[in-house]
């Protein structure tokens, strides 16, 4: 289901969406917005499961870290 909302947003910022949409990077201003808005979704999530892993784990060592750079590509 969709629904339709309305934003205010830096001036940038829709500048960019229209630059993706004219380069065919998204189909429309509303994919590009609405792909934004999931992206950031499954980061918070991410960021949840990580601080509860910390939470009963602790921290991870300097090479539990450099791993999972590498395997992430960062």
């Amino acid at each position: 289901m969709r629904t339709r909302v309305t934003v205010t947003v830096d001036e940038e910022a829709v500048r960019a969406a229209e630059a993706a949409v004219a380069a065919g990077r998204a189909p429309s201003l509303s994919a590009w917005v609405a792909s934004a808005m999931t992206d950031r979704a499954h980061r918070e999530k991410l960021a949840d499961v990580l601080k509860e892993i910390r939470s009963s784990l602790g921290p991870a060592t300097d090479e539990e870290t450099a791993w999972a750079r590498s395997v992430l590509g960062l």
